[in-house]
């Protein structure tokens, strides 16, 4: 398998086919920018701050508070991933706090909103449900409905641009 089918390697045979088919036909980037026509305006630290914040606070407002909010320039290529949330142990005094941490991939900085908003949802879930099992996935779909589509979508956002890295 090329490198760029790891996005969609566990889809069915013939969903990866059709992918393929559109690479070979330079299709996959235009398909993609008539769904996505252009990227979200959630530009900085703050402002994702504000963004996730804006989704915990509708759906999961009982959930443990996030402490560190921010774009991640080295997520992608330590931890391939595209967002990460974290528990990091502070001191203080005498006891030990765990801290929230929801990171997410710079990559994201530039993406369609909708992509950014399943990885945001993705890593919110994970405060709840910390295993990528049926209830997690529940909860996703609970926050945002057509989470499986968005998910496929972000994909295939991945696999072009990877194909673009390539190519430039």
């Amino acid at each position: 398998m090329k490198p760029h089918f790891k996005y969609i390697g566990s889809y069915p045979e013939s969903l990866q086919n059709q992918v393929k088919k559109m690479l070979d036909e330079n299709r996959l980037a235009d398909f993609l920018l008539k769904k996505y026509p252009k990227p979200h305006a959630i530009g900085n630290d703050k402002d994702l701050r504000d963004y996730v914040l804006g989704l915990k606070n509708r759906y999961m407002k009982k959930s443990s508070p996030l402490s560190k909010i921010i774009y991640d320039t080295k997520i992608h290529v330590i931890n391939n991933a595209l967002g990460l949330h974290s528990y990091v142990p502070r001191m203080q005094g005498n006891k030990v706090k765990m801290k929230n941490e929801l990171r997410v991939s710079s990559v994201f900085k530039k993406a369609p909103e909708p992509l950014l908003n399943m990885i945001v949802v993705h890593e919110l879930a994970h405060l709840k449900e910390k295993q990528h099992d049926k209830a997690f996935y529940k909860l996703c779909q609970h926050m945002l409905p057509d989470y499986h589509q968005l998910e496929f979508d972000m994909r295939l956002y991945m696999t072009q641009l990877e194909i673009a890295a390539i190519y430039d």
